[in-house]
């Protein structure tokens, strides 16, 4: 079964909101066994919106359009959906008393504007919007679904997920389909394809292998479609056992979760603590694991020291180490790797110190020139990476190094 997905907006086109949207419901609607034909975004005009909408119609049985439904003049989608089924605008009394209950409860007046968002093309299926004012349309053409959601994100989700999705469901005959995805990390792309290459050839045709990369990191996710869930269940599981035997050293975990939360998950089951002291990365590091509720757990803080002073006076790095071998030296990033496992009480600590780019750089040390530390209580053990010369991706370059530093010195060594 395929689907298609139209996202209708002039903010999405200029750039000034990301479009989250299409993402989110491509993944909602293939776990229930429908593929995305293909995603389009359309501008707030009434000949683009038709024309995407016909040119989906010779490609999917099902279509999700999101946005255009506000109050104001230039949401056009309704309109321009009625005109385009040959329906006539109708009141819906149910969704106008739900408005007025919204703004009841507000104390707000209501203007024209959004009473005229209780008009509905008289041959659709008015669905609620719990969460808003723009109703949820449901309309059948030709036996093709054509959807119409509001493009705040919540309404949306809320709609898909209680609503759409069931209705869904219920309306086609889908196929069972199941997922696996392995998370591996500091090995390419290139170089995982050949160590797998044989596996790969070997799959049937109901089963895809697709790589997912990332900076530092890869995901290879198996996906199967069939008649019987458990059986697929069974099949794409015995394939993702080959895998990872083949890549064993290289497998952070067999779940689709970030990096860092797998390094949360296995410290957590360990019950051990971590702390970082940051440089060139600002609190990245920090950042990506604070993203994850229960993180308190493992990681405890650390320390922002970006010039020399802080790096003296927050951690102890002693000065002559400094003045003789600089910031940026295996020496530096080891003393501020102690340091933070001594001041901040830890188990684990990592450190980081480099030069981010785009200026900064010398002849013995180039831009992307970054040193990362790996303390424990017993030992410390630091390595020098040679990034590139972008300053965004040599932050996100180090930290997912660094991440992937300590997931080996754990798994190495079964803490």
């Amino acid at each position: 079964m395929l689907a298609e997905i139209i996202t209708i907006g002039d903010e999405i086109l200029i750039g000034q909101i990301v479009d989250t949207n299409s993402a989110w419901m491509a993944r909602q609607l293939n776990l229930i066994g429908i593929k995305v034909k293909q995603v389009s975004s359309v501008s707030d005009d009434a000949d683009h919106i038709v024309n995407a909408l016909t040119l989906a119609q010779e490609r999917a049985k099902i279509i999700l359009i999101t946005g255009g439904l506000g109050p104001t003049k230039d949401d056009i989608t309704k309109i321009t959906l009625a005109r385009y089924f040959n329906m006539e605008l109708k009141r819906d009394q149910e969704t106008l008393d739900h408005i007025k209950g919204i703004f009841d409860r507000l104390n707000r007046p209501m203007i024209e504007a959004n009473m005229k968002q209780a008009y509905v093309p008289d041959g659709c299926i008015v669905i609620k919007n719990k969460n808003g004012t723009a109703p949820c349309m449901w309309f059948e053409h030709n036996g093709t679904v054509i959807v119409s959601m509001p493009g705040v994100p919540f309404e949306m989700m809320y709609l898909m997920e209680e609503e759409i999705l069931p209705r869904l469901k219920d309306s086609f005959k889908l196929p069972a389909i199941f997922h696996k995805t392995i998370l591996t990390a500091g090995i390419g792309e290139s170089f995982l394809a050949a160590e797998i290459e044989s596996i790969e050839d070997g799959l049937p045709e109901h089963i895809k292998l697709a790589y997912l990369p990332k900076l530092g990191q890869v995901r290879l996710r198996l996906s199967g479609t069939g008649a019987d869930e458990l059986t697929l269940k069974n099949e794409v599981e015995l394939w993702a056992r080959q895998i990872v035997d083949r890549i064993g050293k290289y497998v952070v975990v067999e779940d689709d979760i970030p990096l860092e939360k797998a390094l949360l998950d296995i410290m957590d089951k360990k019950k051990l603590t971590l702390s970082v002291a940051e440089s060139c990365t600002g609190g990245y590091i920090a950042s990506m694991i604070t993203q994850h509720s229960g993180c308190s757990s493992v990681f405890l803080g650390g320390a922002v020291v970006y010039s020399n002073q802080l790096k003296q006076s927050i951690l102890g790095v002693k000065e002559e180490t400094l003045s003789a071998y600089g910031a940026v030296s295996e020496e530096t990033v080891k003393e501020m790797a102690v340091a933070s496992v001594k001041q901040f009480k830890t188990d684990y600590a990592i450190a980081v110190t480099g030069i981010a780019g785009p200026d900064g750089g010398t002849t013995d040390k180039p831009v992307g020139t970054v040193w990362i530390a790996l303390a424990g209580r017993e030992k410390v053990t630091a390595k020098k990476f040679s990034f590139g010369g972008k300053r965004i991706q040599n932050i996100e370059r180090s930290a997912i190094a660094a991440l992937t530093m300590i997931l080996n010195e754990l798994n190495r060594y079964e803490v």
